[in-house]
């Protein structure tokens, strides 16, 4: 067996939360105690031993029949960040924002091989360590996500025997609910439309219906990034297939939008309905369309494929006023008063709604899928969630490390390594997120 592999496996940990203390590395380290294998050696990460021992004899008390995690205090600079991911196989990061905090640990992970998973959903800052890391993540073995992949047909698979598995540093961003869903479910579509009709996808309609409220660690975020991308930054990290290194040809990224969709933000589809302008469209579009390319250079989804998410309008006039209040937002938030403003009155960073307040919390997606062939032939995908999405996002990000740790035949087959996506781990993830105990995940996919 190779040596660097050998070496890998015989760190002091497989998994270290780095964040362990704020508002979604609480729910993170929680299921991981409660749901996790119990033999897994792990640790929590962070900056204040004081906050990192009580959580541990939190999780004691919850959790008391299985391994306890290991405490490691850690200030985010580069040499601290460079010893912690040498005495670890994979790093959960739940540190934001990621802009700020992020690069040095993604950089750590990528210099020494480790595997590294976030919830980030910051799309500038996944451009800039693309262009800087994805490479270095490849040539050192580790995995770096953004955001699974079952049993293709053959001409997509690639090397994912053991021996090769030195070459890969996976690294995964974007793993929480920003966009897991949205990426399973262009994933699933894509492969069942491959398998059934035998050909590409020639689009994506995804529809969202979801209810939650920001934690302090989001909203932290809006308010953080405009201090390190500029408009024009921001507007190419968000052009279709920018975070892709494989590019479509320019008539699938070009298709003529209706009248109503130029005029009024909605748009019909005759299985969804009328559809209307998301927030959260950008963010998934820009992964999903990542996901394209990582699949053999974008011949599984098929080359002429699209995907754009909306949500559901409920009337005509009511998708309009939805889709221009978007934008009436959107504008808000660019104005740095505003931004201040509302920075003093919202939740503080580690801060977020409590049990009571997310009882009523869920996501429902609903898909449909177009075959390149015939726009007759079509399929249909569901996601569906009832729960704190905060709490979906710790159970998302700890399956994901799970699948890269001690995944199957099924582990990241996509591209080989470097800067991932959720979709990249595949049918596993998938199965993963759908066996969990407390809130149940449900995905399907099937023909209309």
């Amino acid at each position: 067996m190779n040596t660097k592999n050998n070496t890998k496996h015989a760190r002091q940990y497989e998994l270290i939360l780095l964040g362990a203390t704020g508002y979604t590395g609480k729910f993170t380290a929680q299921y991981i105690a409660a749901s996790l294998p119990i033999d897994l050696k792990w640790a929590i990460a962070g900056r204040n031993d004081t906050k990192l021992a009580s959580l541990a004899e939190e999780l004691k008390r919850r959790d008391g029949d299985r391994i306890q995690p290991g405490i490691v205090v850690c200030e985010l600079g580069g040499k601290e960040l460079d010893a912690l991911a040498k005495t670890t196989r994979l790093v959960i990061s739940t540190v934001g924002p990621y802009v700020k905090y992020g690069t040095p640990i993604v950089e750590a992970c990528a210099n020494n091989g480790t595997h590294y998973v976030d919830c980030s959903g910051e799309v500038p800052w996944h451009l800039d360590i693309i262009k800087v890391y994805h490479d270095r993540a490849r040539a050192s073995g580790a995995i770096v996500g953004l955001n699974s992949s079952h049993s293709l047909p053959t001409p997509f698979t690639t090397c994912y025997s053991p021996a090769c598995s030195h070459l890969r540093s996976k690294m995964i961003p974007q793993c929480g609910f920003d966009s897991v869903p949205a990426d399973l479910i262009a994933y699933s579509l894509a492969t069942y439309i491959r398998r059934t009709f035998n050909c590409g996808t020639l689009e994506v309609i995804a529809a969202l219906d979801s209810n939650s409220a920001p934690s302090g660690g989001s909203l932290n975020t809006l308010f953080t990034g405009p201090k390190y991308h500029t408009p024009a930054q921001v507007a190419a990290a968000y052009k279709p297939f920018a975070l892709s290194s494989t590019q479509p040809p320019p008539t699938s990224v070009s298709k003529a939008l209706s009248w109503r969709k130029w005029l009024f933000g909605t748009r019909w589809d005759k299985d969804l309905g009328l559809l209307t302008g998301c927030f959260q469209s950008a963010l998934d579009m820009a992964l999903v369309q990542r996901s394209w390319g990582l699949f053999d250079h974008g011949k599984l989804y098929g080359e002429n494929f699209g995907y754009s998410e909306w949500a559901m309008a409920g009337s005509s006039v009511g998708g309009v006023l939805r889709y221009f209040n978007l934008w009436f937002v959107v504008w808000m938030m660019s104005l740095a008063p505003v931004r201040w403003l509302m920075k003093r009155f919202a939740f503080q960073p580690s801060e977020g709604p409590d049990a009571e307040s997310t009882k009523h919390d869920y996501a429902h997606f609903k898909a449909i899928g177009v075959a390149d062939n015939s726009a007759s032939d079509r399929a249909i995908a569901t996601f569906k969630f009832n729960g704190s999405l905060y709490f979906f996002t710790g159970l998302a990000i700890a399956e994901a490390a799970m699948v890269i740790l001690r995944g199957g035949k099924n582990e990241a087959r996509a591209s080989g390594g470097g800067i991932l996506t959720p979709a990249t781990l595949g049918e596993e993830f998938i199965e993963r997120l759908m066996k969990q105990r407390e809130q149940k995940v449900e995905i399907t996919v099937g023909r209309l």
